[in-house]
């Protein structure tokens, strides 16, 4: 059971950073970190799964990015969101059935302004070259199901960085398919783990104890956050990421779930002195 691995002191250590919010308990008094995870970067601002996205993720001094992973025709491990290219640059049809020369030749800024004219699709081991030593990543598998393999592909990409070890870098892994994350899991068992849902039925006692056998978090859509759900998964021994804030009442109502970190397209939402 991965927990034996992950207690609660690692996973603290884990979070703990300067640039993390930190709160008041209400309880006691003690101190507990949330952090603040620009999804697909900081996307209210830049284009989304973008150098530009990042970068300004790490201007805003966000604790992690979030990624998204999947992999061209031709094998390359590709961030991007959709599984097609259509919505978010000028081309058209599956990232799976364009090669990777393909997707570069690609304009991925442009949907978001004039002024990201000529940003491309990042590959994914340009975004650990880049980032990991500067802020967190929480790489999100993408419809892993149509990639077979992927799981060992993301793996190896790691384990050549000396990634695979947490405590030489922040690393999460999560996915909404649980098959993959539990080969993630036996693939590169010293990395955190998070499972992703926004159906309720994820949330009862019987399926927060099978997630607590191979995840470290459970990650689930802000609209089906209680606190009974956040205090449960708290008593697996399990962390609990919650997605995707895009207004500050949406931050300030995770903030006072007292979940341990935000995803959110605006990570200035995620700031204590914006808290009522």
């Amino acid at each position: 059971m991965k927990k034996t691995l992950l207690g609660t002191g690692f996973v603290l250590t884990l979070l703990s950073s300067p640039i993390s919010q930190t709160f008041a308990a209400e309880s006691a008094g003690e101190l507990r970190k949330v952090d603040n995870v620009a999804h697909r970067g900081a996307s209210g601002y830049a284009p989304e799964n973008t150098i530009a996205a990042f970068d300004k993720a790490v201007d805003m001094k966000a604790d992690y990015i979030e990624i998204d992973v999947q992999r061209s025709k031709d094998g390359e491990l590709v961030v991007i969101h959709d599984t097609k290219v259509d919505r978010t640059t000028e081309g058209s049809g599956y990232v799976k059935d364009l090669t990777s020369e393909q997707l570069r030749s690609l304009d991925a800024g442009s949907f978001k302004g004039e002024q990201f004219a000529g940003e491309k699709i990042p590959t994914f081991d340009e975004i650990l070259d880049l980032y990991h030593g500067k802020v967190g990543i929480l790489i999100e598998l993408k419809s892993p199901e149509l990639y077979p393999g992927i799981e060992e592909s993301v793996a190896q990409e790691l384990i050549e960085r000396n990634l695979d070890h947490p405590q030489n870098e922040k690393i999460i892994i999560q996915s909404f398919n649980f098959d993959s994350m539990k080969k993630m899991d036996s693939l590169l068992p010293k990395v955190p783990i998070g499972v992703l849902t926004s159906s309720k039925a994820d949330t009862t006692k019987q399926a927060l104890t099978d997630f607590a056998l191979y995840a470290d978090y459970f990650n689930p859509s802000s609209g089906i956050v209680t606190e009974e759900l956040v205090n449960e998964v708290h008593s697996l021994g399990m962390k609990m990421s919650s997605w995707t804030v895009r207004s500050q009442a949406a931050a300030n109502f995770l903030l006072d779930m007292d979940v341990d970190a935000i995803i959110t397209d605006y990570p200035d939402y995620v700031d204590p002195r914006k808290t009522n």
